[in-house]
């Protein structure tokens, strides 16, 4: 499935249905089925125990580090934006913007961070808000839409699965009729409440590309707004990744009729379900190894050895001489010793890039590579 931009009258020729498009609430919508409601149930609970269990944790932004940009990396790869952690410390670090790809999945996690706390600061979700996520995602795309020619095709078949609306002042009708429903105050169950959210900003599709990593950052987003979860930290696009196939068939057949709309709910359901599943795994991973590297350091090198060094050497995947220093407010020939230190008993490896010499955290790499 591809969006594909056409710049010539193409209207006549497509199936009125694939131009039809629902105005949200959605009325006669029967989210009473068992079905829906089986599956709701587990959703629920699955993001329940990882919001509590986040709101145990000493320090969540240790845990938020690695699972946005694990999150950051593989909603990229939906789009065929496709790089390695490798790549992409080495462009945290260097910013020098040579590679393009990792470049983009920075965006994308700074677009996740950036939406979070549009959210907490206004309590609200606006299609301003949303462009603004969108503008950091794809800083060099235009705007929404102005020129008419959008399609959504099946490259392989070259079969149009739908049209989305043309015209800015369409799109824009949309978009507020999105936003009106977004921070209306109704009695839909706000898991089902997002997946009708994302299902119809994907319809729209405003943009002429970003629009999955944005509907996805838009997921986090309303989460935060309704108060399921505190930070953006789950991990969707793992499941959607694994069931790539399914989610598309289902994203371009609801927009043709209800039933298929409640199952496009079921599998947003799921996948809510299953991340949440597997984003504590990766929680529980973390830990785990941050428990290893603190017995290593009381053991080996307890002279070295605080709270603050084992958190910060958690906070992101790799680190350098500034940081130490910095951080721990110490000399950078301290920070030297420390890290060559670090390295000798394996908690590091270092890399030299550039004139910098950089330091990875091997524990988190491999939960990151996982």
């Amino acid at each position: 499935m591809i969006c594909i931009n056409f710049l010539k009258n193409y209207t006549y020729m497509i199936k009125k249905e694939l131009r039809e498009m629902y105005k949200l609430p959605i009325e006669n919508l029967d989210l009473n089925r068992i079905d829906i409601f089986e599956q709701l149930v587990k959703a629920t609970e699955s993001l329940g125990i990882l919001k509590g269990t986040l709101n145990k944790l000493p320090n969540p932004n240790i845990i938020l580090n690695v699972i946005t940009l694990k999150e950051a990396k593989e909603s990229s790869e939906i789009e065929n934006i496709i790089t390695t952690y490798d790549e992409l410390y080495k462009e945290m670090i260097l910013k020098d913007k040579s590679n393009p790809n990792a470049k983009e999945v920075l965006n994308y996690r700074s677009a996740i961070n950036l939406g979070n706390h549009l959210v907490q600061e206004k309590n609200m979700i606006t299609t301003n808000m949303i462009n603004e996520i969108h503008h950091l995602i794809e800083p060099n795309k235009g705007d929404i839409r102005k020129q008419g020619g959008t399609v959504i095709m099946n490259t392989r078949t070259g079969e149009i699965l739908h049209i989305p609306p043309q015209n800015y002042e369409e799109i824009m009708e949309y978009l507020k009729n999105l936003e009106d429903f977004i921070n209306l105050e109704d009695k839909i169950n706000p898991l089902i409440k997002m997946a009708l959210i994302h299902l119809q900003f994907e319809m729209i599709h405003p943009y002429y590309d970003g629009n999955g990593r944005t509907g996805r950052v838009l997921n986090l987003m309303y989460l935060k707004l309704s108060d399921k979860l505190d930070t953006p930290i789950l991990y969707l696009s793992k499941y959607i990744i694994e069931n790539r196939s399914e989610y598309y068939n289902l994203l371009n057949k609801a927009g043709k009729s209800k039933k298929d709309i409640l199952e496009f709910i079921i599998y947003m359901l799921k996948a809510i379900e299953k991340t949440s599943k597997y984003t504590l795994t990766l929680i529980d991973n973390t830990i785990v190894a941050m428990n290893n590297t603190k017995k290593i350091l009381k053991d080996k090198l307890p002279k070295i050895y605080s709270k603050d060094l084992l958190e910060l050497l958690f906070f992101e995947f790799y680190t350098k001489n500034e940081y130490i220093r910095t951080k721990l407010n110490i000399s950078r020939q301290t920070a030297t010793s420390y890290l060559k230190q670090l390295e000798e008993v394996g908690i590091l490896s270092s890399e030299k890039i550039g004139k910098e010499i950089i330091y990875k955290n091997i524990s988190l790499f491999k939960i990151a590579e996982n």
